[in-house]
């Protein structure tokens, strides 16, 4: 659990650190992940038998590889500027959707500005905390704003964390599966850009806007 800095103290300086382990740990895990992917592909090639070991192998290896390039955009290290192609954002969220119980989908993506999808994919990983059971999420853009909207049969959203957000007083220490709600507002004020949430348990939507 993260207790040295609570929301309100945490500076840009720490995030740059953080942002900068982050990117580290991401590049070096690359490569050996991908070289077990290989191996498999290997094992194929010599005539091995498809079995339902090495389907899980291959499935493990092409999520984990998928969820290394989404934390490498989401916590790296922010106004680096430039642009991420299109299919470097869908194909982490393809690959996420298809290997857990969350459907990712971000119907108009184009290539877009890297700090803009840093934010949204951050977005992205608080909206999957709040879905135990999971769902469908989808990213909409119009008029400069981003828009994710996730429905499902349960929404869990603990206001302790989701207060963080909507700019309030949290109380709660953070766990490291949670660091997503303290760097998302910290990372949105720097953008000058202000988050709106909505939550509806009973209906079972939540929204956070950009």
């Amino acid at each position: 659990r993260i207790h040295e800095f609570p929301f309100g103290e945490l500076t840009m300086q720490t995030i740059d650190l953080s942002a900068l382990i982050g990117s580290r740990i991401c590049h070096d895990l690359i490569s050996p992940i991908s070289a077990i992917g290989n191996g498999v592909e290997l094992m194929e090639l010599s005539g091995i038998e498809r079995t339902p070991e090495i389907d899980l192998i291959a499935q493990s290896v092409e999520n984990a590889n998928a969820r290394i390039r989404f934390f490498r955009i989401a916590f790296g290290k922010r106004g680096t500027g430039g642009k991420i192609a299109k299919s470097d954002i869908i194909g982490p969220l393809a690959a996420l959707s298809g290997g857990g119980r969350v459907n990712f989908l971000w119907p108009s993506v184009s290539d877009s500005d890297r700090d803009d999808v840093q934010l949204v994919f951050l977005a992205l990983l608080c909206i999957e905390t709040a879905l135990p059971l999971g769902g469908d999420v989808t990213v909409q853009h119009h008029a400069g704003q981003f828009e994710i909207h996730a429905r499902a049969k349960r929404i869990n959203a603990p206001v302790e964390y989701w207060n963080a957000l909507r700019d309030r007083p949290v109380t709660a220490d953070l766990p490291a599966s949670h660091v997503q709600f303290a760097l998302l507002p910290q990372l949105a004020k720097q953008a000058e850009r202000q988050i709106d949430v909505v939550t509806d348990t009973e209906a079972g939507h939540i929204m956070i806007r950009l």
